[in-house]
């Protein structure tokens, strides 16, 4: 009868994590930390970065002044999370935010294609870290994902926005985009 192994997982904390990034370990890999697994970030396809593109370019008519927009940069969630996601919208001016990575943003937003399940799978760490609002582009169904309320660690609302439909951040209410300005053309 053969002996049954067991495996072991290692978790990892940011502080751990950012040290390794810091010493090169990594080595220009794309990867990020949720809730203590270092996970391999997929390649970008050209719908996707046209995603983040088009994201980008709405944000940032409605957050300029008072905010500042991240696009693919660490997020400091927690103690074993440093997502990066693809945009975070932070409250107050770049030069006067501190040179570390932002622990909360008003709105973080993730396009997906190959990593939709995973994208998916984040809401529920950006709502245990109360960030109050996620938008999905599924570029998978065609439509934005619109998560809000976080409370205990779940999103009490999840809207599905199609073309025709317009969203509104919670930050900025009174501005509406259009979901077509935010999905590349199919």
């Amino acid at each position: 009868m053969a002996a049954a192994t067991v495996e072991k997982t290692r978790r990892w904390t940011r502080e751990e994590y950012e040290r390794l990034v810091e010493q090169g370990f990594f080595d220009e890999e794309r990867l990020e930390l949720v809730d203590g697994v270092i996970l391999e970030m997929s390649p970008q396809s050209g719908r996707h970065a046209k995603g983040v593109l088009l994201a980008q370019s709405a944000l940032s008519l409605l957050f300029s002044e008072g905010f500042h927009i991240r696009v693919q940069m660490p997020l400091a969630l927690g103690f074993d999370s440093e997502p990066e996601p693809d945009l975070a919208v932070i409250l107050g001016e770049l030069q006067d935010s501190p040179d570390v990575h932002p622990s909360t943003a008003v709105l973080v937003v993730e396009v997906a294609d190959s990593s939709l399940l995973r994208d998916r799978e984040k809401a529920s760490l950006y709502a245990r870290t109360e960030i109050p609002e996620y938008w999905l582009e599924n570029l998978v169904d065609w439509c934005l994902e619109v998560y809000r309320e976080p409370k205990d660690g779940v999103y009490m609302s999840r809207t599905i926005l199609r073309a025709g439909d317009n969203v509104s951040p919670q930050a900025r209410p009174e501005a509406p985009i259009p979901v077509t300005s935010l999905l590349p053309r199919k």
